[in-house]
């Protein structure tokens, strides 16, 4: 019984900014549990590798390029994917960037812009194409990728326009949760700690950041894309049926300090 609220058999799953990291193990898990799943990224031919090897295992996957910063796209998106694929049960939004190393007194407009659009401009249009065709048919799942950045000013690294874009994205989350929790349509996050990329994992070995991340770290080590795909497996499934506007915090214990 309990085991099976975690199953998306019959589902369909976009996942945003899939090609790598977190989002390519999100198709894993949420494929894993019986779901067709879509991945999108701006990057085709990483895209294309993905997608290839889903489908190498025998994985009911597809990919469509997509740029959550063209305003059109993800009306675009959503409506070529419900007629060639089929209605969407589950989203996603993972797509998300950083410029980080940038005093605020010294960002540019561009600079601050660039992430603004992509982490919270971006997934708010997916979250509303994809979201008024889950309200029309009375339920859908949205989960959101934030960060323990929206709760705190990360250090050592000065990233103002990207601790701003997941606090947005965070009360978003809420926001479209109250709005639409009647509707049937649930919306969470979960909010990572720093999470062992090849980027992350060779910025890390600099001394001066390992002091903050893992020495600042109650589990000292950075956490893997799996365990943030399980969280959202969980938040995108009937096991979470009762949880809507919920910020999940995979931290390894980082904010405890």
């Amino acid at each position: 019984m309990y085991l099976d609220k975690f199953r998306l058999d019959g589902k369909t799953a976009v996942i945003t900014g899939a090609a790598r990291g977190i989002g390519f193990a999100t198709a894993q898990a949420l494929a894993d549990a019986g779901a067709r799943v879509v991945l999108t990224d701006l990057d085709a031919d990483a895209l294309d590798a993905a997608v290839r090897t889903l489908t190498d295992a025998g994985i009911d996957a597809h990919g469509v390029p997509f740029d959550v910063t063209d305003p059109a796209a993800a009306q675009r998106i959503h409506d070529d994917i419900a007629a060639r694929i089929g209605v969407v049960d589950v989203l996603v939004n993972n797509a998300g960037i950083a410029i980080s190393n940038v005093p605020a007194e010294s960002m540019s407009d561009e600079v601050w812009n660039r992430v603004l659009d992509v982490n919270l401009n971006g997934l708010f249009r997916c979250c509303r194409a994809f979201g008024k065709s889950m309200l029309e048919r009375g339920g859908g799942a949205i989960v959101n990728v934030g960060s323990m950045a929206g709760f705190i000013a990360t250090r050592p690294q000065e990233q103002v326009n990207y601790n701003a874009s997941k606090a947005a994205v965070h009360h978003l989350t809420g926001s479209l949760a109250a709005e639409w929790g009647a509707r049937g349509v649930r919306v969470n996050a979960v909010a990572p700690t720093y999470i062992d990329t090849e980027l992350v994992r060779k910025v890390s070995m600099d001394p001066n950041l390992r002091q903050y991340w893992l020495g600042g770290t109650p589990m000292g080590r950075l956490g893997r894309a799996d365990e943030i795909a399980s969280v959202i497996l969980f938040l995108a499934s009937d096991a979470a049926s009762l949880m809507t506007g919920s910020i999940v915090v995979a931290d390894g214990g980082y904010m405890c300090w």
